[in-house]
């Protein structure tokens, strides 16, 4: 069977650079046109995710304290060095998947049962699977890269010209006495929904980081959906769906609309 990474279309640097992107060490000035291409392609975008996910467990192993460090170094070990990345073409995905599962066998050995994320960020991603109570938002007039539509301020954007992913529905929501709305949004046959809920923030969830345009993103799973938080002007937001992958969420989350700050 052939994989991603026999295709004679990806050339060993970009590979490199793939691993690269995901531990955070690739060159500043390559990483937008590298996020670029990673994000037109479904294979790209595959190997980043599977090396986005060794990372992660990679850092929750180093964080607890109970690991034995022969056990990280192991887990560590796993894991291919920048030199042999760049060298590597053939078997990369099959060699990846590999260090992935030995990742997660060793922390299934040595993290707490489940890694729930905090409630209250859990019950606002919860209100995507209840689906829209009226129609989307209109486009705003003025600003057409946001929806007519806000939460004491915080907008919510329009993706429709820049990705091609328009608002479908919408719906508003009471937690813990805070005002919450949700726009959810079609991308490439998948639903994507948006929350935003009012001030002040929620508690942050224990979940991996990403830094994007100098916010900081929180990604968890919940059940069979993939939940990206983040705080805008003392408000959570709350981007998830269900068959989108995580780096596609984050940066639709991390987009800002044209002229607009908030």
């Amino acid at each position: 069977m052939t994989t991603p990474a026999d295709s004679p279309s990806i050339e060993p640097r970009m590979l490199a650079e793939i691993s690269m992107l995901a531990d955070g060490s690739v060159d500043p000035a390559r990483r937008e046109e590298v996020a670029t291409r990673i994000a037109a392609s479904p294979e790209l975008s595959s190997l980043y995710e599977r090396e986005r996910r060794v990372v992660e467990l990679l850092h929750e192993a180093r964080s607890v304290d109970r690991a034995p460090a022969v056990l990280r170094a192991r887990i560590e070990a796993s894991r291919p060095s920048r030199t042999v990345r760049t060298r590597r073409r053939v078997g990369y995905g099959g060699a990846l998947a590999g260090a992935l599962a030995a990742v997660a066998l060793a922390l299934a050995l040595i993290l707490p049962a489940g890694s729930p994320g905090s409630p209250s960020v859990s019950e606002a991603a919860g209100l995507a699977v209840l689906g829209s109570q009226v129609p989307a938002p209109a486009v705003d007039s003025r600003t057409p890269g946001k929806l007519d539509r806000a939460v004491e301020e915080v907008y919510f954007p329009n993706w429709s010209k820049r990705f091609g992913s328009p608002a479908t529905g919408a719906r508003t929501d009471k937690i813990n006495g805070r005002h919450a709305v949700t726009v959810f949004y079609s991308w490439r046959g998948k639903q994507i929904a948006y929350t935003i809920v009012g001030a002040p923030a929620l508690k942050t969830p224990p979940a991996p980081v990403t830094m994007l345009g100098g916010i900081e993103f929180r990604t968890l799973q919940q059940g069979d959906r993939v939940v990206v938080t983040w705080q805008r002007d003392q408000h959570t937001c709350v981007l998830s769906a269900k068959g989108v992958s995580p780096f596609v969420l984050q940066h639709l989350a991390a987009w800002e609309a044209p002229g607009v700050s908030s």
